[in-house]
Parts: C-alpha cells; structure tokens; sequence
C-alpha cells in the first residue's frame, strides 16, 4: 500500500475489490452486497497481503452510515405505515422481542455479560432493509400488499433500532460497558431524560423549522437550474445535519441523517432528492459493506462453527418462523406469512451499526461481532434462494395440508360477505381485486356512477375501513377461489384486478376463468413484456400505467389543436 497516500489508496482498494466481487455475486445470482461484504474480507486484516487502512475505512463508512440513513429516511413514509399498522407494529415488536430474547439467551449460554448479550440479541432481530427492498423490486411486488406490509414491518424494526442506538450509550454503564461520561452524582433516570429530551428537541426541530426551511433552500437552488448544485446541496443537508445533531444534540451521525432524509423525504423534492443523490448514496454504502466485511475475521468459522450454526439458525429459521406465525395468527394469507418469512431470513445494516456500537461502549465481544458478521454473510447469501422457494412452498402447503387451508380462511368474518348484503352486489357487479391507488380511483368513479362493485382486497384493516362505509368487500388473496367465491365471481359481469403483484397476476386470471368462464377482464399490468404475454395467454383488456399517460396527454393535446382522437 503506498503509506504517503493512505485514503486514496483505501478508496481504491475498496471500489476496486467491491466492483469485482459485486460483479460476480450478481453474475451467480447473489446480492452485490455480498461481494462488498467479502471485499471487505479481501483487504482486511485478517486476510494476509496487501490490506487497506482500516481506521480510515472506518471514517469513510461513517459517511456510508450517514448516506445510508439519509436514504432509508427518504423512503420513510408515515401514510404506508399507517395503512398497514395493525399488522406490522405489534408483529414487529413481538418478532423483535421474541429474536432478542433467544439471542439474548444463546449469549449468556456462551458465558457473556448480560449487556453484551443483549446488544448481540437485538443485533439478530432486525432484517436489512436494503436486502428486503432490492428483493422486493426484483420480484415486482414492492408496491403490493404483501410488499407494503413488509417495508411497514421494517420501518418499524428500523424506529425502535434508532431509540435502541440512542438509548444504549447512557445505559452501557449499568450493562457493565464503558459508562459514557456525565455529571457526577447524577442518577440514571436524569441521565436518560436528557439523552431523550435532547433527541426530542432534535426532532421537533427538524419536524418543524426543518419542514420549512430546508424544502425552501431546495427549491432556491433548482431554481438555478444546476443539477450540480442540486445534488450538492441534497448531500450537504444530509451530513450537515447529521453534523450538527450530533454536535449540539449528541444524536449519533446515524439518527441525524435518517430525520435529514425524513423531512426531504415528505416534501415535493423527494423524488429528485432520492434520483440525485443515488449515485453517492450508493458509493459509500459500498464503502460501509467493504468496511463492515474489513472487521470480519474468517477463523471464526472454523474455530466456533457450532455457534455460527445456532446464530444462522437463529436468523434464517426461527426469527422467520416467529414471524410467519404472527401473521398467520393475524389472519393473513399464507402467502403473506411466507413473504415476510422470506424477507426477515437475514440481518444487514443496523446489525452492523449496532455491534460497531456495541464493540465501542465496550459491551459487546469481539466474537459476538464476528458471529453477526458470519451470520449477515451467510444469511443474505441464502437469501435470494430462500425467496425463490416461497412459490413452490406456497403450493406444496396449500396441496397438501387442509388445516394450512383452513387457518388461511378459518372463522374470519372479514372473509365472507355478510348475510345482507345488497342483492346488486351479488349478480351483474364489478369485482375489483386491489384497493391501492390505481384500485381506489376506480373505485371512486364506480361509485359516482352507481355501478355496483365488490372489493377483494389482502390489508384487513382496508376491508374493515370499506364496509364501515357501506362497501361491499371481502379480505383476502384473489387468486384463492374462496375468496373470489365470496366476491360472488361466478355472477359477475366484469374482474379488474388492480393490484401490481405480478407473479399472482397470473394466478387470479387462471381463478376468475375457472369460476366464471365468460367472465370479461381488466387488468392493470406493470410493464410491456407482462401486458404482451397476458394478452397472448388470455382475452381480455390490458392497460399500462406509460401507455395510459401518453395516450391521455396525447388526446388533451389533439383536443386543444381541434384533431379528432
């Protein structure tokens, strides 16, 4: 390495490894961030040869941190928590506590101090965000409702790792860590109501002056028209104000930059913010992997290979298993309860975070961070096969076991329309499959023009909302027949499915044929290939969002020149 210019080459070494390495993850089908992870590794210390400065890939990773939180707060939307919250905030927390618990317990097993344990346990219960949302994309269903439930189940695990990164600094003392220094004599209690007090002014702050000022600094410098200067001062904002939280409010550069990302994120720039700052953003989110990976000593696979196996167990078995029966028991599909078992079968980011703060308050040991890093490693690696499975699972269950039928429907009395309702919703009516944005509109003109309609929607709290209002609705998966059967399907004159799941698309064509071979269908699809393949596989109209805009801008504007249409 050439010691006269140490942080060039540590940037180097890591792009440099993490683009070869991420290249041949994705050429065999693995996340990239498994190759950033293994990088890491590459240069690190514990792999001999030439290796990067690690204090300086520290640094350069609290600025991944930073772009990170900043990223995931741009993508934190109260209004898709709120859809989905009688599901994911209890599910989240008892899936939380249940994982910390059992890590809590393999720690103490393996002879640690409490605290240490308890921070290992909290490490394991959270899944990364970043796997789940590139997951969720690759499969087209992040804006279904399954998807929706499980970024809400995320945004969750994310809210409660923020307080416990808040929290745990002036609690290490009393969990037998290194107590972060404060007034003599000053009890614990007013110690924590500070920390919180200072958070909470932090955050009121940036809810309100933040709100204001920084949305109008953003759109004084679009004005300018430089995209340059655009970028620039998203990024600015981002670790400016992770800077100064952390200076004047003592909120970790984390914390700071997820509220910076936050407020951009609920203003009319978010869109732009999140498409310009991506290419930074990303960089240095290679830069924290390539980091995290630096940490991770490869010995430990081989000198405690039971402990790696019970950590592995732990992420990939039991937290998932915990979390399919939460939803189950909630009365979701099965295959809602499969999805988000697929999606928290792996640990990423705030695991990372959180040991590093664990390992620097003295808590937790040295061993506890290799075994999380062990387990991220082999976690997100299984992950994208674990997903694959969730189809072939789905129908082997459902083939298979009448009680797994059973406990999908049971005696949910939002899976059957009641006894009185309205004849004209049961002959001659619409069944809208999907009350999303798309499924809400057509719902809306429905309505204003008297056209009868049933809604087959999977949020139970959606179904509830609407019957409150005097809709007809059933809760459940359209491509089971029973819940299309209650929808009364077979006398229907017209299915729109309205939802953007694609790979069940095809399954509630296949139901809605089957129940009602004349049925007449309208389906909204999510690009031309699928909207091709549908038309060729089945009769039927096929609109796509791109085409419907221009055709409608198209026709505005022939309209105003007086053309025909």
């Amino acid at each position: 390495m050439h010691e006269s210019t140490p942080l060039i080459t540590t940037i180097a070494l890591a792009l440099g490894f993490g683009l070869i390495l991420g290249y041949l993850a994705e050429r065999i089908k693995l996340p990239a961030l498994v190759g950033y992870l293994l990088a890491g590794v590459v240069i690190g210390p514990h792999t001999p040869g030439v290796f990067a400065d690690v204090k300086l890939a520290h640094e350069l990773a609290e600025i991944g941190v930073m772009l990170l939180m900043f990223g995931v707060g741009l993508h934190f939307s109260l209004d898709d928590l709120r859809q989905v919250r009688k599901i994911a905030l209890p599910g989240a927390l008892l899936q939380m506590a249940a994982a910390a618990t059992l890590g809590t317990a393999l720690g103490i097993a393996w002879g640690w101090a409490f605290g240490g344990a308890l921070v290992f346990g909290l490490s394991l219960s959270v899944a990364s965000t970043v796997v789940l949302l590139r997951s969720l994309e690759a499969r087209g269903v992040l804006d279904s409702m399954n998807g929706r439930i499980a970024v809400g189940w995320l945004i969750v695990q994310d809210l409660v790792m923020v307080f416990v990164l808040v929290l745990l600094p002036p609690l290490a003392g009393q969990l037998g860590g290194t107590a972060v220094s404060h007034d003599a004599g000053s009890p614990l209690w007013l110690e924590l109501a500070k920390t919180l007090g200072k958070v909470a002014l932090f955050i009121v702050l940036m809810l309100v002056a933040g709100r204001r000022f920084v949305p109008k600094l953003l759109w004084r410098v679009a004005r300018t028209g430089s995209r340059e200067l655009f970028t620039l001062s998203v990024i600015a904002a981002a670790v400016s104000i992770a800077y100064v939280a952390s200076g004047l409010f003592s909120v970790s550069f984390a914390l700071g930059a997820f509220f910076a990302g936050m407020v951009l994120g609920e203003s009319d720039f978010s869109h732009r913010a999140a498409e310009e700052s991506l290419p930074l953003r990303e960089a240095f989110s290679v830069l924290f992997f390539v980091s995290v990976g630096m940490l991770f000593d490869p010995a430990i696979l081989v000198e405690h290979p039971l402990q790696v196996l019970a950590v592995l167990a732990l992420i990939v078995v039991i937290n998932p298993l915990a979390a399919a029966l939460i939803v189950i028991v909630f009365r979701y599909p099965l295959n809602t309860a499969l999805l988000m078992q697929a999606g928290l079968a792996q640990i990423g980011e705030f695991s990372f975070i959180l040991a590093g703060l664990g390992i620097s308050l003295g808590l937790l040991p040295i061993e506890g961070q290799n075994l999380i890093l062990a387990g991220a490693l082999l976690s997100i690696t299984a992950n994208q096969m674990i997903f694959s499975l969730t189809g072939p699972a789905l129908k082997w269950i459902r083939a298979r076991s009448a009680l797994a039928r059973k406990l999908e429907r049971s005696d949910d009395p939002l899976a059957e329309l009641p006894m009185s309702t309205d004849e004209k919703f049961l002959s001659g009516q619409v069944v809208l499959v999907g009350y999303g944005r798309v499924g809400r509109r057509i719902a809306a003109t429905l309505t204003d023009k008297g056209i009868p309609f049933v809604v087959a929607e999977q949020n139970r709290e959606t179904v509830e909302a609407l019957r409150a209002r005097g809709f007809a609705a059933v809760s459940g998966n359209a491509a089971d027949p029973a819940v299309l059967i209650q929808a009364h399907i077979a006398r229907a004159g017209l299915v729109v499915i309205a939802v953007s799941d694609t790979f069940e698309v095809r399954r509630m064509l296949d139901t809605a044929r089957t129940l009602n071979p004349g049925i007449e269908v309208v389906v909204r699809c999510a690009n031309d290939e699928e909207a091709t393949l549908l038309a060729q596989e089945t009769a039927g109209r096929f609109f796509l969002g791109e085409a419907e805009l221009a055709h409608n801008i198209s026709a505005h504007i022939l309209n105003r020149y007086g053309k025909s249409v």
